[in-house]
């Protein structure tokens, strides 16, 4: 999705919940919705202090949580590291995780799409969410 068209989805949506927009908050809204790497709340927090020194983490991570409580940004947690988040496209979809310098894109694999009605038609499950993802080396790590 085009980041400027993210960026004002994400804006209405917060607006239409009532939510103020702050300065710190649309910096972090901004940051979302322009990131093709899925940072971490305290990458998030680095960036938004470069304009905002005064910005605290916690108010990155209650507007990170509020987000993702509406759909708006897709967790990637992991148990040895901070969560990922992914902003740009909030539906589940496939990453590919570098194992060394911990790197996530988002492969352009449209066949997967349909991956989770033909396992919920296999097996009779009601799915409610996924997650796929794939572990390697990226290209630059493996120079």
């Amino acid at each position: 999705m085009d980041p400027s068209l993210r960026l004002n989805e994400l804006t209405e949506k917060l607006h239409q919940s009532g939510c103020r927009l702050t300065p710190q908050r649309m910096a972090v809204l901004k940051i979302l919705a322009h990131s093709q790497g899925h940072p971490s709340v305290e990458q998030i927090h680095e960036q938004v202090k470069a304009e905002f020194p005064m910005t605290s983490l916690g108010t990155v991570y209650k507007t990170v949580q509020l987000l993702k409580d509406q759909g708006q940004v897709l967790e990637l947690g992991f148990a040895h590291h901070s969560s990922r988040y992914d902003g740009n496209r909030p539906q589940p979809h496939p990453h590919l995780i570098c194992i060394q310098c911990e790197k996530i894109i988002d492969p352009d694999v449209s066949m997967l799409g349909d991956l989770a009605q033909v396992v919920a038609a296999q097996t009779g499950f009601q799915i409610v969410n996924h997650r796929l993802d794939f572990f390697g080396v990226c290209p630059e790590c493996q120079q």
